[in-house]
């Protein structure tokens, strides 16, 4: 006769276990919490009624110590509140990630080969893969530093896959290749967005934010998301001419309807329609490299690197710098190379 089992005791790859189910939104969890294989000693009958009563101290350590309260709290912290409002947009959704997965689970528990093998399995796709391993090891540093929990950092000294390629400005021809294209598919969305990218040196996600309110003729206003400082820029002539003679079509200027912008995934899933149709001088260029083409050109041009600043709206010069290096380092080619020339 089998014998009959105390409830919620059940069998995994050979060991006993305590099964503990909850519903959390729409979605089942399960967690199971390792018995004594005897289940007719003392010890058994110990543990099991440990857990069914909430004393057990694998319990206690999992809700004091879980992945839900650490988020929680660091949700509520001033350092999570001091973050710009892009930043906190681009944290959030990998914060429900590891929720969704861990809330109850204690983050003592979380392994370094763990956490390895997230960044391995999202390999495909670096940038989110590296977002991941700095916002936990963000995360264990908030739990050790600001909570005093005693944890080790699985996250620390993982290697990054970092840059993969660096954006390129765009060249004049890819410039007007874009634009033609852009022109005979009638695309006057990605035309404007191309406008405004390679005219004011914004990053793209700002550009979709972009109000004619904020447009007086002459300059723009933005407040850059990443930074949350509202900046004038001074718009080039072919910048203002295309604005002048652009119908409004709601309050944004890359409209949607009468209120809301067209959303970055929109624009950029219209950018690489064109780029596909402008032909091989856009090949790998990205619209990220609309801000760079900006700085290269102003630095070009001569600028100083306030006045590229002034336009950028970067916080620090190093980038800034970085513009003017490969600037010189055309100019000087031109005259090493004019002087061979005349010898």
């Amino acid at each position: 006769m089998r014998r009959q089992r105390k409830p919620n005791v059940t069998t995994k790859k050979g060991r006993l276990y305590y099964r503990i189910r909850w519903t959390e939104g729409e979605k089942r969890k399960e967690r199971y919490i390792p018995l004594p294989a005897d289940e007719d000693s003392p010890e058994f009958d110990q543990a099991y009624w440990a857990v069914r009563s909430g004393k057990s101290p694998e319990l206690q350590q999992s809700a004091q110590h879980s992945w839900k309260r650490l988020i929680t709290s660091y949700r509520a912290s001033s350092k999570f509140r001091k973050l710009a409002d892009g930043t906190k947009r681009k944290y959030n959704p990998v914060l429900d990630a590891l929720l969704d997965k861990n809330a109850s689970k204690c983050i003592t528990k979380t392994s370094r080969a763990a956490v390895r093998g997230i960044h391995e399995r999202m390999g495909d796709t670096t940038r989110k893969a590296d977002l991941y391993i700095q916002l936990i090891r963000r995360l264990y540093n908030f739990a050790s530093n600001d909570l005093d929990w005693d944890v080790k950092n699985p996250a620390e000294g993982i290697e990054l896959y970092g840059p993969q390629k660096e954006f390129e400005p765009w060249p004049n021809n890819a410039q007007i290749a874009f634009e033609n294209a852009a022109i005979n598919l009638g695309d006057e969305l990605a035309l404007t967005a191309f406008f405004l990218g390679t005219g004011t040196g914004q990053r793209p996600g700002d550009l979709c934010s972009m109000k004619w309110e904020h447009f007086d003729g002459e300059s723009i206003s933005v407040t850059q998301d990443k930074t949350d400082v509202r900046i004038w820029i001074y718009c080039p002539k072919r910048l203002r001419e295309h604005l002048a003679k652009l119908p409004k079509r709601g309050a944004f200027i890359l409209a949607k309807n009468l209120t809301q912008p067209v959303g970055y995934d929109a624009i950029e899933k219209r950018f690489r329609k064109v780029r596909s149709t402008a032909g091989t001088a856009c090949n790998s260029l990205v619209m990220h490299g609309w801000r760079y083409t900006a700085a290269v050109e102003l630095a070009e041009a001569g600028c100083s690197d306030a006045e590229i600043q002034a336009v950028t709206g970067h916080k620090t010069l190093v980038m800034v710098q970085k513009y003017r290096q490969r600037a010189s380092q055309k100019r000087l080619s031109k005259q090493a190379q004019d002087r061979r020339d005349r010898t």
